[in-house]
């Protein structure tokens, strides 16, 4: 699937694990000489030169825009300020410190004729947004979906009650296309989303399952869920699961064994 008329994306050169091939920072172009940058990624010199030239090339960069303030999407946005002069725009200082504007949930960006929506989708972390290209049905989805690989929910910055809402929240808006950080356009956006919601939903039957035969700590589910996959992404498979784990006692379906003295043994159990 083609981007947007007007939308450039600019890979970062971060690619690992956790990133896919890098992170995508997009720069957004009106038809009358002004544009925005959306997640101006890690703090590399040569990457922030080219989305500054890429800016260039379309005239005058009006905003940094951010969807969320993990280091490989905030990281570079002083940077970027500095080459450009043009104002960060985030949900929050606490999320982005870099931040001269705050976002409201539907905040509108004026970007010529253009208008970009800003959406406040917390779960993947606190601060995140997304970003609907009015006049394109384009959704900047930052880290809430992805184009390849997973999402990781890690609290306690990553909330699952929260990121299952904001799925939602993107099933009810149906946008025609995704635009995520991480990976290709999404072309069928809804069967992804409800792929999402009912991944989570088939990995929380598989906790409850293990939990009916008994109390088990974090890393005996994990054992137990991901027996066949590569133990180099265990520890990002705990983080999953504990974020499950944390739902399901907010909803009164687990319980943690607490000892004597008051502490957490890290074990958890069916009420």
């Amino acid at each position: 699937m083609p981007l947007p008329v007007g939308v450039e994306c600019v890979l970062a050169p971060n690619p690992s694990l956790l990133t896919g091939p890098g992170t995508n920072t997009f720069v957004v172009a009106s038809q009358v000489g002004l544009c925005v940058v959306i997640d101006p990624g890690p703090d590399i010199p040569a990457h922030l030169a080219r989305v500054a030239e890429t800016a260039r090339g379309h005239g005058a960069l009006q905003a940094i825009l951010v969807t969320h303030g993990h280091p490989d999407h905030a990281e570079g946005a002083a940077t970027l300020r500095r080459l450009t002069g043009a104002p960060v725009l985030a949900w929050s200082r606490e999320g982005t410190p870099a931040t001269d504007i705050h976002l409201a949930d539907n905040a509108r960006i004026a970007v010529g004729e253009r208008r970009l929506r800003a959406l406040h989708t917390p779960g993947h972390r606190f601060d995140h947004l997304c970003f609907l290209l009015e006049d394109a049905d384009t959704l900047f989805v930052g880290d809430l979906v992805a184009g390849v690989g997973t999402v990781v929910i890690a609290p306690p910055e990553g909330d699952l009650v929260e990121y299952l809402a904001s799925l939602r929240r993107l099933l009810d808006l149906n946008p025609g296309r995704m635009l995520p950080a991480h990976g290709p356009p999404i072309e069928e956006p809804r069967a992804l989303l409800e792929h999402y919601i009912e991944h989570r939903a088939e990995r929380e039957r598989q906790v409850l399952a293990v939990l009916a035969r008994g109390p088990a700590t974090v890393e005996a589910l994990v054992a137990d869920i991901y027996a066949e996959v590569d133990v180099s992404l265990l520890p990002i498979a705990a983080y999953s699961v504990l974020a499950h784990l944390l739902k399901l006692e907010r909803e009164g379906r687990v319980a943690r064994e607490v000892g004597a003295d008051g502490g957490c043994h890290n074990r958890w159990r069916l009420p």
